[in-house]
């Protein structure tokens, strides 16, 4: 009999032991307060700030993946608006400067940030006055124009130098009706290049035209 009561011994005391570790972990590991880590990857968009009103800013990267330890206890994973990858601009003058990347996010552990810095040029905005332009989309084959005016002829456009070395015109996209009649209405401008493509970057004010335009039915053929 004693035999066999120091022969379970060890083994009592094993089923102890894992009755106790059971106990523990189903008793702490749910628990917010020491819940595991984990890593948690998130695509923030790049902004700039401290800009003057007449400066832009020309960078290639538009997002940062941003790698972030999730906090204890969350109970969702975190949003990228919970974060703001910002390169602050403040006193720098025009021209190309390296400017690290700044991950802004209360009660977050930041891991890593890709990219970490941006190469980027501070440019001056202009402003310039150019004509209005018409181009016809849609079948030409029902009908042709018969005149065509704007209101206003000119309008001002805006952005940095480059970009508005590029601007032509303000380019009106007029729809050919399918039948003979008056067109009267607002239509958007669009900074135009001497190919009639549009020169993005740049703003047009007003952005709204007012179209007047006549259409007849197109000669048919012999």
């Amino acid at each position: 009999m004693l035999d066999r009561l120091r022969n379970n011994l060890g083994l009592k005391l094993l089923a102890l032991v894992l009755a106790v570790g059971a106990w523990a972990y189903f008793r702490f590991a749910a628990s917010p307060a020491i819940a595991a880590h984990f890593d948690q990857q998130l695509s923030v968009p790049i902004v700039a700030v401290g800009l003057s009103a007449d400066e832009i800013a020309r960078y290639p990267d538009k997002q940062a993946v941003v790698t972030i330890v999730s906090p204890r206890g969350a109970t969702s994973p975190v949003r990228p608006d919970d974060l703001r990858a910002v390169l602050d601009l403040a006193g720098r003058e025009a021209g190309v400067h390296a400017v690290p990347i700044t991950i802004i996010a209360p009660r977050l552990e930041v891991k890593q940030v890709s990219p970490s810095s941006e190469t980027l040029t501070i440019e001056r905005v202009q402003n310039h006055t150019v004509p209005v332009s018409v181009r016809y989309v849609g079948d030409p084959r029902a009908v042709v124009s018969d005149g065509v005016s704007f209101e206003p002829k000119t309008v001002a456009v805006r952005g940095a130098a480059d970009d508005l070395g590029r601007v032509a015109a303000a380019r009106v996209d007029v729809q050919l009706p399918s039948q003979a009649g008056r067109v009267d209405a607002m239509m958007r401008a669009v900074p135009a290049d001497a190919r009639g493509d549009e020169v993005n970057g740049v703003s047009v004010a007003p952005n709204l035209v007012r179209v007047r335009a006549t259409f007849r039915p197109a000669q048919k053929g012999p």
